[in-house]
């Protein structure tokens, strides 16, 4: 099973499209409907919530979410800090970090500093929204057929 880090640019892309076709709420369909595995820590779920109460989101609707989250997605403790190349945004370490403690298999995101960091990483692909579900779709027809 695909195990993803989805950046906060992800989650609130998916929640400001008014869409339902957007890509980035059909990666969160998927998500619901148990086709890949969400992983988060407690700073990026910290991250989420601040972003979207920024955006203006009721505080009842960014708890609801959370609650979401952390019952269906899977929290990573960080227990290992060592990079082979630092973001250069401190602010994508977290991401990173998730993906390298919780054996992501993507790191997904518009940001292009945090994709460039993928180069350096082999046992994940770092990919933009797009990308993730279109590989995502024929990773499900093949394994579903």
């Amino acid at each position: 099973m695909w195990r993803a880090v989805l950046d906060t640019n992800v989650v609130l892309a998916a929640n400001r499209s008014i869409n339902p076709l957007s890509p980035n709420r059909d990666i969160l369909h998927h998500w619901s409907k148990g086709e890949f595995v969400w992983l988060v820590t407690d700073d990026i779920a910290g991250e989420y919530a601040e972003k979207l109460l920024d955006k203006g989101n009721d505080p009842s609707e960014v708890e609801a979410f959370l609650t979401g989250l952390f019952l269906l997605a899977d929290r990573v403790e960080i227990r290992f800090f060592h990079f082979r190349h630092y973001p250069v945004d401190s602010d994508d370490t977290v991401f990173l970090l998730c993906a390298i403690n919780g054996a992501a298999t993507h790191l997904v995101s518009y940001d292009i500093h945090l994709l460039d960091v993928g180069l350096f990483y082999d046992e994940f692909a770092t990919c933009r929204p797009t990308e993730f579900l279109v590989a995502l779709r024929k990773y499900i027809a093949t394994s579903h057929p």
